[in-house]
């Protein structure tokens, strides 16, 4: 059965009444491919546009966001992040790499946290750069480990 689904198959919150609380963390990383011509507009680690300072921006953003996931995504529980850190670099194929880490000490976990800070980070970078080119691609976001609750995930 699936959990957000209730015995008559209704929509329902996951009751987290008899779940113990536990440490849990959640990093999840989008992908944003940026044409050569606004990679050319890093400088000091930054891109640089005329809204602003694009991964200052984007971080504050996904943060921003990580915080409201459950007044987002419908069934998931309103959370009070204990911690919630977006570190932005440029891989070796030249792409915009966005991890997002979340922590808490709770009941459910925080991976959804994580999943809508990363993604709302690199839909700001796409935002913050489509006047200079609108050939940006966000490449993928998805969970890349998860700690406490049930059981622990990391991808390989």
């Amino acid at each position: 059965m699936l959990s957000h689904l209730d015995k008559n198959n209704n929509p329902s919150m996951v009751d987290v009444t008899e779940k113990p609380v536990t440490y849990r963390t959640a990093t999840a990383r989008s992908i944003v491919s940026l044409p050569a011509e606004v990679l050319a507009l890093l400088i000091n680690g930054d891109l640089q546009s005329k809204k602003g300072p694009v991964f200052q921006t984007a971080i504050i953003a996904g943060i921003m966001a990580a915080k409201k996931t459950g007044d987002l995504i419908p069934l998931c529980h309103p959370l009070g992040l204990d911690n919630c850190n977006i570190a932005i670099s440029i891989n070796e194929e030249q792409d915009v790499v966005i991890n997002c880490t979340t922590s808490i000490t709770a009941k459910t976990g925080v991976e959804m946290e994580a999943l809508v800070g990363a993604s709302i980070a690199s839909l700001t970078i796409y935002d913050m750069c489509k006047a200079m080119s609108h050939d940006i691609v966000i490449k993928e976001t998805k969970l890349i480990e998860k700690t406490g609750g049930k059981r622990d995930f990391k991808r390989a």
